[in-house]
């Protein structure tokens, strides 16, 4: 698939300066999107939307479908009245980083509690929304607010722990609980509705502001999920239904052990024999929900370290081949197209390289990695091909000026100024020129580095397992001048916005 040549931010809505100690789909959202209009930026890139699993990950997720009701707006519901805006007074006020246990403490009963108040009182058109949206979602809702709710009932452990027949979904179990649960289920389908509402009102929003959304899908998924508990079938699991393998990677220069992830593996046979139902499904979905879809992981699908589930480390794994073409063959002819592009930093193999080819999908290239040894420099902008994104850093990585402050090498600091010249603004504003000045088709930076910010406002380290996705910017820091100065890079590297098919305007009810 070709890509128009845009530029954007990258900027996870947990970010957002949003009142309630999260960031969310709220008022500062859309003061965000009015910056990337004055900006002159043409995309908005996401992480994964879903409901946190284990820790804050939103690459670690309770479901591939459903969203993460601490994104959805108490002041968006307010305004139309399904909730006191004098509760609002109850949530945390901090400005800075996310205490996630005391956001979820505070803001989940409210959500409880405006979609009881839905329930109660929706007038007619709204209830014909929401039905609308249960009827459309069924294949996927049911099984999410029976899970979430069982897992609210046994103190969201994992669904393995549950009684055996509930976890192996025996009918009469199931019926029993869905019986049982029926008021907590209902909630939860409200908030979902709630979160696809004020979603995609934003989505509408963005087109009008001629912006595209950029979201990201995670290879694997969680095994405490609804995914892994609602299609067992498609996953290798023991009779006893623990994981026979897991996912990871093998020891590099980084990790002699690698890293052990511990998602489930798929069973690609029975996908394949099921016409890859289920990931047509997940990615018609993405496609529906975002305009472009950055796939992570992506040489997992060309082929994909199998851990024993036994073993404590990666080291012992084994790569095996995954589905490769047959899928994305599979997908083009269902979706019409691939609206997608590739995660394949890192060591990447001949074979990936070859696959990601032949599908016509983007590659990714990151500025940071490009000034090490001269094999890095597949990743500077003057080895850059149009089937490119190019990133000055990402989520994964610190920000440009904490790399350059605190662990670029003197070799990388003198390679970057030999490359960039010295620099009186910033090594960040370099790195932004030149990501913007390549060939590459998208060229994308994270917030962090517009604003100038250091290592204290990383997102995410690697393999790291606390302290991670806490940051937010400070109100007030996007401002007319530095969205004059991003316009002017954008005008001159010739990366304007381009028109957005506008979808039919709606009348949001939440």
């Amino acid at each position: 698939m070709s890509f128009p040549r845009l530029t954007g931010i990258l900027l996870h809505p947990t970010s957002l300066p949003s009142r309630g100690g999260i960031g969310d789909f709220g008022p500062a959202a859309f003061e965000f999107l009015d910056f990337l209009a004055s900006a002159r930026q043409g995309l908005w890139q996401v992480l994964p939307l879903g409901p946190p699993a284990n820790g804050n990950s939103p690459y670690s997720s309770t479901s591939a479908f459903a969203g993460n009701p601490l994104l959805v707006s108490l002041e968006r519901l307010a305004e139309r009245d399904w909730i006191d805006v004098s509760q609002l007074d109850t949530l945390p006020n901090s400005n800075g980083h996310i205490d996630y246990d005391e956001v979820y403490k505070h803001k989940f009963p409210l959500l409880e509690e405006a979609a009881n108040n839905f329930l109660h009182s929706a007038t007619a058109s709204a209830r014909s929304r929401f039905d609308q949206f249960c009827t459309v979602n069924d294949w996927w809702l049911e099984d999410f607010v029976l899970y979430d709710a069982l897992r609210s009932r046994y103190d969201r452990r994992s669904w393995n722990t549950w009684p055996l027949e509930l976890a192996r979904r025996e009918p009469s179990a199931l019926q029993t609980a869905r019986t049982e649960l029926d008021s907590e289920m209902a909630a939860r389908r409200v908030i979902q509705f709630f979160f696809y509402e004020q979603w995609h009102a934003l989505r509408l929003y963005c087109a009008q502001k001629s912006i595209r959304v950029v979201g990201d899908i995670a290879i694997f998924v969680d095994y405490d999920s609804a995914d892994v508990w609602a299609h067992l079938e498609i996953f290798r699991l023991k009779d006893n239904l623990d994981p026979e393998a897991v996912s990871g990677v093998p020891p590099d220069a980084f990790s002699a052990t690698g890293q052990r992830w511990g998602n489930p593996l798929y069973d690609w046979n029975v996908l394949r024999s099921q016409g890859y139902k289920w990931w047509v499904q997940r990615l018609r979905w993405a496609a529906e929900t975002c305009d472009f879809i950055r796939l992570d992981h992506f040489r997992g699908f060309a082929q994909f370290w199998e851990i024993p589930a036994s073993e404590p480390t990666a080291i012992n794994g084994r790569w095996v081949d995954g589905p490769k073409d047959e899928l994305f063959n599979k997908l083009r002819d269902e979706l019409g197209g691939l609206p997608f592009f590739a995660e394949d930093l890192g060591y990447i193999t001949p074979d990936v390289h070859a696959l990601r080819e032949r599908l016509n999908i983007p590659g990714m290239a990151v500025l940071q990695f490009g000034f090490g040894d001269p094999g890095a420099h597949m990743y500077l902008p003057h080895r850059l091909t149009a089937d490119r994104v190019v990133y000055t850093g990402t989520h994964d990585n610190d920000t440009t000026l904490g790399w350059w402050n605190s662990s670029a090498t003197e070799y990388e600091r003198r390679a970057a100024e030999a490359y960039v010249g010295h620099c009186e603004d910033g090594i960040n504003w370099a790195f932004i020129r030149a990501a913007q000045a390549s060939v590459a088709s998208f060229s994308v930076f994270p917030i962090q580095d517009v604003l100038g910010l250091g290592s204290e406002a990383r997102l995410n380290t690697p393999s790291v397992k606390s302290g991670n996705y806490h940051w937010r910017y400070q109100p007030g820091s996007l401002n007319h001048k530095l969205a004059e100065r991003l316009a002017n890079i954008a005008e001159v590297t010739d990366r304007l916005p381009q028109p957005v098919p506008k979808p039919q305007s709606e009348d949001f009810i939440a």
